[in-house]
């Protein structure tokens, strides 16, 4: 463990945002140089790498996928690894996520399956919902293409090594999107000579964020930011933007919300004879956990003598593992990091080293189970 410690303090210390991480990759390549895996990929999406043991004879391909990249967030915990690179840390967990990969590939070294595939994959740009997508398209992920997938994440304000776990829906499925009107710009004092999308701004600010109580299941569209023209006096504006973030706990709620807004926003910007364009950024897939696996991940945790808690309601966060649902069977928990341990993405966060053997032992176990 000291080893692994040891790797997770180095990658914190030096951490790298989405579609950065090429020092990163350097670092995992390094470490699984003495391990020797039957296959190594390189530059999967981008900075991606996956690392393949194979079994004494055939047998279903089972993939675990931990992150590449950190926050453009300074880290301001201050520790004998705190992050070097200003503006930048490894404030999700990522850091850690990695090392318990790099652990299973250890164990996968000294204890060669009797039969299938492990595929070990390291993602890129899960912050920004790009990298799981860009995995996918990648012509080389066709050759590691899993019989299933499985992928943890760790969980501030639940009990350290606590399992959570939930069936069906595990975290949300969002979006960024961007409205943008265009009119006409006129001088300030004559504004009936141009349009201005004042007040069909207000009016979708007004409208916009109850439409989630239209669909069926858990819907939420939050503002975030809101643009009118520019501060110039002597112009009546001829512009405007609208942004925010819409998230579902189904894959279909959340389509229809993104076509809700569309209709919305066409038809007011129609009847104030506006233009209006969408832009969309930082996609993620609901993550659906497959009931087939559920079981596996249960008994792997009370082999482990862990605490088990069967979240009620899915996370209202996202994670881009959610794209793996979509192409096999999946299965994505929680493991509790502490009760006291600060929130994800606060300044404050540091992935806790012993969760490092739990996540290992965990994966292992589901692994000896299928």
């Amino acid at each position: 463990m000291n080893r692994l410690i040891q790797l997770r303090h180095t990658l914190h210390q030096f951490p790298e945002i989405a579609l950065e991480e090429t020092e990163t990759a350097k670092q995992i390549l390094e470490f699984f140089a003495s391990l020797h895996p039957d296959r190594s990929y390189e530059k999967l999406g981008g900075t991606g790498l996956a690392f393949v043991f194979e079994g004494k004879k055939p047998g279903k391909r089972l993939l675990f996928r931990c992150e590449l990249d950190a926050l453009p967030i300074e880290d301001l915990k201050s520790s004998d690894h705190q992050s070097q690179i200003k503006g930048k840390g490894h404030l999700c967990g990522h850091d850690g996520h990695m090392t318990i990969i790099c652990g299973l590939g250890e164990k996968l070294a000294q204890n060669r399956l009797d039969s299938g595939e492990v595929v070990l994959l390291f993602q890129p740009a899960e912050e920004t919902g790009e990298g799981a997508k860009a995995i996918l398209e990648d012509p080389k992920f066709e050759e590691i293409r899993p019989d299933a997938a499985f992928a943890l994440h760790n969980l501030p304000g639940y009990p350290l090594h606590q399992v959570v776990m939930r069936q069906g829906t595990f975290a949300a499925g969002s979006t960024g999107m961007t409205l943008d009107l265009q009119g006409k710009t006129s001088h300030s004092a004559h504004p009936e000579a141009g349009i201005n999308p004042a007040q069909t701004l207000a009016v979708l600010i007004q409208e916009l964020s109850q439409l989630p109580k239209k669909l069926e299941g858990f819907g939420l569209l939050t503002l975030i930011h809101a643009v009118l023209g520019s501060v110039a006096f002597g112009t009546s504006a001829g512009k405007a933007s609208l942004s925010m973030t819409l998230r579902a706990y189904d894959q279909k709620d959340l389509e229809r919300l993104i076509d809700l807004v569309k209709e919305a926003s066409k038809s007011e910007a129609a009847q104030a004879g506006l233009g209006v364009n969408f832009t969309f950024v930082e996609s993620f897939a609901v993550a659906k956990n497959d009931p087939i696996l559920y079981p596996i991940v249960e008994k792997a945790a009370e082999n482990l003598g862990l605490s088990i808690l069967e979240k009620p309601e899915p996370f209202r966060w996202s994670e881009d593992f959610g794209l793996f649902s979509q192409i096999c069977p999946a299965f994505l928990f929680g493991l509790g990091a502490g009760e006291n341990c600060p929130q994800l993405h606060e300044g404050t966060y540091d992935f806790p080293d012993e969760l490092i053997e739990t996540g290992v032992e965990m994966f292992w176990e589901i692994l000896s189970g299928i």
